[in-house]
């Protein structure tokens, strides 16, 4: 009689690379600590299969961070109507707003401060040079369209552009206040060649449904309340 194979109860029988990838995503979105013992567990993996496909902690979330980063700027652009500088700015700010109300890159941000920054914004990491390789190409691509003559080279304005929204959104994540995103729209207008008035945002279609980690649709509108009673309580005193 040949024996049969048997494996726990309720384990898939064997898990693939995207389905660990999947589980860290549902982890992260759900504002839960992407464990990679946990995650190794759930899977009915072993953790030497863990580390063997992700290596560390560390690369894991860049990998999970970066994949989200780039399917995002790529569907807020092809959500963006037009072509050009501002088709792009408008693509930009969308992702910039994003950004700015992910309750879960947040939490990531004040319960582990220097491994976020560090999987965020290091050149030798993974979302960093991700980033730029996207708004590299979006840039290229509208560069097809006779009326954006961009200022500087693609290489050297893409670099710029997720530096610029580096230092205006993580730094100001961490001490609990949303990112400066109006006056981010501004400069990143200015690198794109645009005057003043490109400084009106956009909406754009699905923004903020399906956020890069966790985004609250309704940052802005909360930022604008939060204007109105600022403004209200000026005129009353």
């Amino acid at each position: 009689m040949t024996p049969t194979a048997t494996r726990r109860p309720g384990r898939p029988a064997a898990a693939s690379r995207a389905a660990a990838m999947a589980a860290a995503r549902k982890r992260f979105l759900a504002g839960e600590r992407v464990d990679m013992q946990a995650i190794a567990r759930e899977l009915g993996l072993a953790r030497a299969t863990m580390h063997r496909w992700f290596g560390t902690r560390e690369q894991l979330l860049g990998e999970l961070l970066a994949d989200m980063g780039e399917e995002r700027l790529r569907a807020l652009r092809a959500r963006t109507a037009g072509s050009g500088a501002l088709a792009l700015l408008d693509g930009f700010d969308a992702f910039n707003r994003e950004m700015a109300t992910a309750s879960s890159l947040r939490m990531l941000l004040v319960q582990e401060q220097d491994l976020a920054l560090r999987i965020l914004t290091s050149a030798n990491g993974l979302v960093q040079p991700r980033l730029i390789g996207v708004v590299h190409d979006l840039i290229v691509k509208e560069l097809e369209h006779e009326d954006f003559e961009p200022a500087a080279e693609p290489e050297v304005l893409a670099y710029a552009i997720v530096r610029l929204a580096e230092a205006f959104l993580y730094n100001e994540a961490i001490v609990g206040l949303r990112g400066d995103t109006e006056r981010l729209r501004e400069l990143e207008a200015a690198l794109l060649g645009l005057g003043r008035g490109a400084g009106r945002k956009t909406k754009i279609a699905g923004a903020g449904a399906s956020g890069v980690a966790g985004a609250h649709p309704r940052g802005e509108e909360e930022r604008d309340d939060r204007s109105r009673d600022d403004a209200a309580r000026t005129r009353g005193g």
